[in-house]
């Protein structure tokens, strides 16, 4: 195959390793490094591929993986080529025939926004990509639209970079507020959108001026841009709050609800209300991100007005041309970049992890499902054979927030952890009899705040390696080792988890940092606590007894034993749509097609009857909703099931339900598997269930339903 550099791409020089790629006809722009500028010019000439490689692997110190990966991106975005200049040109004149009529002026515009990438070019501020970032394979992509002002359009290639550093390639399209029509144009799996235009009116005129508040105009303005997305778009979408100002104008003069800083208080709250009467739609807490790493080096409040909220490192990013405006006369700014640290970028650095963050707990990127913790030294001082109790505390010696805060602290921020529907498990070398006997707390303790043995789903306390422990515990819980989280005060047992199981994330190096990473790490985040998620650490230990009395007899005489009932719905609305998202996002074992869905999405299918859900039950409890699928045209687009009522023929009792009500419209029904790494559990689902494979869908008549007993 011959591969070219596209026609309609041109390279402009920035400095000595950056330079600015640019497709004439989509407009893509992309900054590179010196050693992609050289792999570019060689495409000048066309070349046969995958034979080049040879000449590229000679010549570069980069792996063939990441170089081919690196070839690949280049031809995703139309940089190179694998037509000739004649087949490249009517390829592009039939798109731009496809998109408007007779128009190309129209329809070349189109084109590229679709392809948009990036910020606007006024306040593009792009790091070179070189080799190495364009070829390395990481494990999500994500495609983002931003809507905002210069703030936000210059976080766009920060925004990459905190991506890259997640393992998530981040493609970021910008557009102003009003431009919701970007939103049908440009695919997209979430929208952020950033400090709107009107925040300068909320700092303006007496609060009768603005109907007796001053958050009105503001939120007018968020809700009619919340509304014009949502006409085009089911994605998620995530709105900054505004920062809290660093000045005021009357000092400490201007006090009362409606002072200077209590407005945009006031409108934060005010916009948290809003966010929650939409489907989908979340607020970020810009102010709180901005706060947490000093707002007076985020803000230039203090430097040029009172209501920008813009980065004082701007000023040390201004065009020479803009020195007109002051007769070309302007102090130094060395003490302006002295007191930034010598970074002008300290807010978008700061902005961009606060909306990976919101990203990344909304989408569940690398969610955890488990936390399990060391004993001795990490839950409590000490080894607890020893010291004979968790603690020695009592209100003579000290307040519950001295030294002993520091532990009751971490216990309180596992239980928080518990609540969102994250389970926790302990590893201790330990004698257990000797642990479970001497683990109590006196009356007079903060029982609230602190673990028992009680909140653990499942423990390994015994004189076994740590390893493996945990790798039995994954096992016991069915959960990829990616899922885990361990915690150890001793640095030989952390680094002995980290070699022999790399895909754990392993903490516990500075005691003091762990209760704010457990509380703030997004994989460790929901975007919404149901009664599910809640309740999860009773499920799991139901789901542990039933594999325990599984284990000691015959499988189907322990299915029967279990006397599982199965009840089925359609709903409408309501919080059991929330577990059909959750349901979505989590499941990686039991899915057929992997899909996930927005709120928006799901509450569209479901107002017209398309989502299917199965609760089930047996004689150790409730398992809850276990398992929900979206029906579109005959189609079963997506079903998934948790993995806790695999092998107990619910899912085919739950597929034939679905098929009756199907029948009723459909003369047939259609089903795909896509498979992955992890759901081999769903591949015969469709096969055991009288489908026949026509080597691209599933497909069965729905005539006659089958019955399941």
């Amino acid at each position: 195959m011959l591969i070219r550099r596209s026609t309609y791409v041109h390279l402009t020089p920035l400095d000595a390793d950056r330079i600015l790629v640019i497709h004439a006809i989509s407009h893509l722009r992309l900054v590179v490094d010196a050693e992609v500028a050289d792999i570019l010019a060689w495409f000048e000439t066309p070349r046969e591929m995958p034979d080049g490689m040879a000449w590229l692997n000679g010549r570069y110190s980069f792996d063939e993986d990441t170089l081919a990966g690196c070839l690949a991106a280049l031809m995703e975005r139309g940089v190179l080529t694998d037509r000739d200049p004649v087949g490249e040109a009517a390829e592009v004149a039939a798109r731009l025939a496809e998109l408007h009529g007779r128009d190309p002026g129209e329809a070349l515009d189109q084109l590229r926004r679709q392809a948009k990438e990036g910020a606007d070019p006024y306040w593009s501020v792009s790091q070179a990509q070189g080799v190495g970032e364009l070829g390395r394979p990481l494990k999500h992509r994500l495609d983002v639209l931003l809507f905002g002002d210069c703030e936000l359009q210059m976080e766009a290639d920060f925004l990459r970079r905190e991506g890259v550093a997640r393992g998530v390639e981040v493609r970021v399209a910008t557009g102003f507020p009003g431009d919701a029509r970007l939103a049908g144009e440009r695919p997209h799996q979430a929208i952020l959108i950033g400090a709107l235009r009107s925040r300068r009116a909320v700092a303006s005129g007496s609060p009768a001026e603005h109907g007796g508040d001053p958050a009105a105009i503001y939120l007018a303005e968020a809700r009619q841009v919340i509304q014009g997305l949502r006409a085009h778009s089911d994605a998620p979408i995530l709105i900054d709050n505004l920062p809290e100002p660093t000045v005021q104008p009357l000092g400490f003069a201007d006090r009362g609800v409606h002072g200077h800083r209590n407005r945009f208080r006031r409108l934060n709250l005010e916009l948290e209300t809003l966010a929650a009467a939409y489907g989908d739609v979340h607020v970020v807490d810009v102010a709180a991100a901005i706060n947490a790493e000093g707002s007076a080096h985020l803000l230039d409040d203090g430097l040029v007005g009172f209501t920008h909220f813009g980065s004082p490192g701007w000023m040390l990013q201004r065009p020479q041309s803009e020195l007109a405006a002051v007769h070309g006369l302007f102090p130094d700014v060395e003490p302006l970049a002295t007191a930034l640290g010598g970074s002008p970028y300290g807010r978008e650095t700061t902005v961009a992890k606060a909306h990976m963050d919101a990203l990344g707990a909304l989408l569940g990127l690398d969610r955890k499902k488990c936390v399990i913790v060391d004993l001795d030294g990490t839950l409590w001082p000490g080894v607890l054979a020893e010291t004979g109790a968790p603690f020695a505390w009592t209100p003579e010696i000290s307040g519950a927030y001295s030294y002993v805060g520091l532990y009751f602290g971490l216990h309180e921020a596992l239980k928080a952890l518990k609540r969102r529907g994250i389970v926790l498990a302990c590893v201790s070398k330990n004698d257990e009899a000797l642990v479970r006997e001497l683990w109590r707390y006196p009356e007079h303790y903060p029982h609230e705040r602190l673990l028992t043995p009680d909140d653990f789903v499942t423990w390994r306390v015994n004189w076994a390696d740590k390893p493996t422990n945990i790798a039995s515990i994954a096992e016991e819980l069915g959960f990829a080792l990616d899922a885990f989280v361990f915690i150890d005060d001793h640095p030989l047992e952390r680094e002995r988890v980290r070699q022999a199981l790399p895909e754990v994330e392993v903490l516990g190096e500075d005691p003091f940092a762990l209760r704010r990473i457990l509380l703030s790490d997004a994989r460790l985040q929901v975007s919404k606590v149901t009664e599910e998620s809640a309740a999860r650490t009773e499920l799991t230990k139901a789901q542990l007894g039933r594999e325990r009395e599984r284990a000691g007899g015959q499988e189907q005489d322990f299915v029967a034993s279990l006397r599982v009932v199965c009840s089925f719905d359609q709903p409408r609305e309501g919080p059991a749509l929330e577990r059909v998202g959750e349901l979505f996002l989590r499941t990686t074992q039991f899915t057929t097609t992997g899909r996930r869905f927005s709120a928006g999405e799901l509450a569209r299918h479901a107002a017209a009857g398309e989502v299917f859900i199965a609760h089930a039950r047996d004689r150790f409890g409730d398992y809850g909703l276990v398992a929900a699928a979206v029906v579109e045209g005959g189609e079963i687009i997506a079903l998934a099931m948790s993995c806790r009522v695999i092998g107990l023929r619910v899912e085919h009792r739950f597929l034939e339900h679905m098929l009756s009500v199907m029948a009723r419209t459909d003369a047939a029904a259609v089903g795909r598997i896509v498979e992955t790494s992890r759901n081999g559990p769903v591949r015969r689902l469709y096969a055991d269930n009288d489908f026949s494979y026509d080597g691209e869908v599933w497909r069965r008549a729905l005539a006659q339903p089958r019955k399941v007993g």
